[in-house]
């Protein structure tokens, strides 16, 4: 879909295409196109380039760091990031824990955390999901019990992202038994070097050990680190959601794994022909683009809706579940365009081998994409959850 800019509008979007040309290290750059795992140096490394230029945050107001952008520029930096194939900030710091320190946190909070976030000093990583509290997260069990000026923080978290690298995690926690489950919970920021704090890794099926089992034992937390009121957590949770779910969607994500997907169907063949004019191939395509042009439809919706002052209400849902779907889809067109070089491990390419991989650079690593996507539709609140909260709060159902 082409939106009509204006002048203003066309040319900050230039500004933003020129400075990642420019300023995107190559190294970064080829591992999120060929989706790689991103190593943490090369991460902070473009995210200290982004906040150099002011742009680290764009969402945040701007007398804590942002950019004053409206919700159309924001949603054009986007666009422009994923074309480029530039990785987005780590998500739990910019994108989860500053808003809500933001809007709910105390002065003190707000001049300790933020600045360190926007110079990627201090990485976050998020402690909502338990073992028996994931999608029914209301029934989480870990503790916060007050001690003087600190809590005692004991419990689990489980697929606590990045918490290997982590400095600080934002946590739900128990602080009272209530009838109602959400009012006992409240929103705690512990630091993860606290002695008690031991970090577990989780293999995935992809390989990796991005996710993490978080086990509190004794962990005592400074009452300061206690953001707005206790018992209001989950207030402030849903806030945190809203955001997230609305990234999630990814509509720039997808246009860019389409135009990778295109080129990489003009150089394989199928039946001795290219795959893109095989008629079956173009059409699943075609049918990807329609939904995606619809999902994004629905954005520009919301951004207008943005830009008048609403903030996003439960159609975040509907972008969280259409998005990661479109999303899990195209990892498996990216998987058929490469046939059996999208084979996990090739033989040449065993662990422990110093030989090439089998097949086409293109075709490294997507199977390790393929894998690790099948979790979109459950991070952030299941695709399940989302359409029960679309029915209830949609719906009326």
């Amino acid at each position: 879909m082409d939106l009509v800019l204006t002048p203003e509008e066309r040319a900050f979007q230039e500004e933003v295409r020129t400075f990642i040309q420019e300023r995107l290290p190559d190294d970064v750059r080829e591992r999120t196109w060929t989706g790689a795992r991103m190593d943490k140096e090369g991460q902070v490394r473009w995210e200290k380039i982004l906040n150099e230029r002011g742009w680290l945050a764009p969402s945040w107001p701007v007398e804590h760091g942002g950019t004053g952008w409206t919700p159309l520029q924001s949603y054009l930096f986007e666009e422009e990031m994923e074309a480029a194939f530039a990785p987005p900030p780590m998500p739990f710091g910019v994108n989860m824990v500053g808003p809500v320190i933001i809007a709910f946190g105390t002065d003190e909070q707000k001049r300790r955390f933020l600045p360190r976030i926007l110079s990627s000093d201090d990485w976050w990583c998020q402690g909502y999901s338990e073992p028996g509290a994931g999608s029914d997260l209301a029934s989480l069990k870990t503790r916060a019990v007050r001690d003087g000026d600190h809590y005692v923080v004991n419990g689990q978290k489980t697929w606590t992202t990045a918490a290997q690298h982590a400095d600080w995690i934002f946590c739900l926690v128990r602080t009272s038994q209530e009838e109602r489950r959400q009012q006992g919970i409240s929103f705690l920021l512990i630091d993860m070097h606290s002695p008690g704090i031991t970090v577990r890794p989780i293999r995935t099926m992809d390989g990796g050990a991005e996710i993490n089992d978080t086990f509190f034992e004794d962990v005592r937390v400074p009452v300061e680190n206690l953001v707005g009121e206790e018992g209001k957590g989950w207030t402030y949770a849903k806030f945190l959601l809203g955001h997230e779910r609305t990234g999630i969607a990814g509509v720039a994500r997808s246009k860019a794994q389409i135009r990778r997907i295109r080129e990489i169907a003009e150089n394989e063949t199928s039946h001795g022909r290219p795959l893109a004019d095989d008629p079956r191939f173009r059409e699943r395509l075609a049918e990807i683009e329609v939904d995606l042009m619809a999902l994004e439809y629905t954005i520009l919706r919301i951004v207008s809706a943005m830009n008048a002052g609403t903030a996003p209400g439960p159609e975040a849902s509907i972008l969280k579940i259409k998005g990661t779907e479109i999303q899990q889809t195209l990892t498996d067109v990216l998987m058929q365009t490469v046939g059996y070089y999208a084979h996990p491990e090739p033989p040449a390419a065993g662990p422990g081998t110093n030989e090439a991989p089998i097949g086409p650079e293109h075709a490294a690593g997507l199977s390790a994409r393929y894998f690790n996507w099948r979790k979109a539709s459950i991070y952030g609140g299941s695709n399940e959850i989302q359409r029960n909260i679309i029915a209830k709060m949609v719906l009326g159902l």
